[in-house]
Formats: C-alpha cells, structure tokens, sequence
C-alpha cells in the first residue's frame, strides 16, 4: 500500500492551462463579434469621410492614427488597416456608421480592424483545442484517481477483516475449528 505522501497528483498546470485557455478563447469570440458588429452597423448606413494619416505603425506598441473629422469635431480612430503605400499626412478615405461616427474602418474594406478578426479566426480554435486536452487530462486523472481509492479502500477493508479474524483465533477463517498443522512426513514421523 502507497504512503500518503506517494500519492500521484495532477500539476497546477493543467488547471491554469484550461482556465487560460477558456479565457483567450472567450476575449478572442469577443473581439470577433466586436469587429462583425462594427462592420454590420457601417455597412448598414456608411458615411464617407476624408481622413489624415497622423501616425504608422512603427513597432510592437505603436499603431496606426487616422484623424477625420465627423459630428462637428475632430476625431481619431487608431489599428486601422492602412494601404501599404500610406505615409503621414496622408489623405485617406474612411466609412464611419451614421448613428454612431466612432465605428470606422478604411473605405472598402470590410472589418474596421481586420488583423483582429484574423487572430480571433486563428486562436479562437488553438485554444478550444487546448481547452479540450487539458480537461481531458484532467477527467482522465480523475478517473484514474477515484479508481485508485476504490482499490484502496477494498484493501484497507480486507486487511481489517483479516486482522480482526487474526485476534479473534482465526473463527471466521476456520469457522470455529482450530486448523492442524501437519509435521513433514505427515503422522509416521510422531512414531
């Protein structure tokens, strides 16, 4: 029988990496429904404004920076996807809803933020996949471990009977009958 210290345990690991998993999955489905939201609202009623380039992605956290002018005051929209021909100061033709002119995106083109939607497609999978081995792993452990204590406990449970019977004079095992041990040889070596 294993000591109570040498019983098998399932890392942090696979909890936190099923967690994770679920929530990146969960942000990802969001930020897609954002984008297909925002593209179905300036699809329904665009309004064309001219935008200036202000700023080009230069790096991991820069993006790109489009002023326009839309409501009666100046506005900025930021990660939009630009031409790759685009230099600051720039002239740039851009779509905004008319009932909301927050929710642009750069004239035909579909999603305001179309790498968004592309990361979304891409990681929303990889991380349903992850999801789904860690929980695996995790019910498989499970499993395994409810196995394990059965076992244990059916152990435990004939140890005790046996040394019950073993204090009592061994009743339950002979059944009241003192066994006899036979000598080698058998009864010609009494003689």
């Amino acid at each position: 029988m294993r000591s109570p210290s040498a019983t098998p345990r399932i890392g942090r690991g696979w909890y936190l990496g099923a967690v994770l998993s679920a929530v990146l999955a969960l942000g990802m489905c969001v930020l897609g429904w954002r984008q297909a939201d925002l593209a179905d609202r300036i699809g329904a009623h665009p309004v064309r404004v001219q935008g200036t380039v202000t700023q080009l992605p230069g790096g991991s956290a820069t993006y790109s920076s489009v002023s326009y002018q839309a409501d009666g005051g100046q506005r900025r929209a930021t990660d939009l996807t630009l031409p790759t021909t685009a230099k600051v100061g720039d002239p740039i033709c851009l779509e905004h809803a008319a009932d909301d002119a927050g929710a642009v995106r750069v004239c035909d083109q579909h999603y305001p933020q179309a790498a968004g939607v592309r990361l979304a497609q891409t990681s929303v999978p990889v991380a349903l996949v992850l999801f789904a081995l860690c929980m695996a792993r995790i019910l498989r452990f499970r499993r395994a471990e409810g196995v394990r204590v059965r076992g244990e406990r059916r152990i435990r449970a004939t140890m005790a009977f046996a040394t019950e019977a073993l204090a009592d004079g061994m009743p339950a095992i002979t059944h009241g009958k003192r066994s006899r041990r036979r000598r080698k040889g058998g009864r010609r070596a009494l003689r």
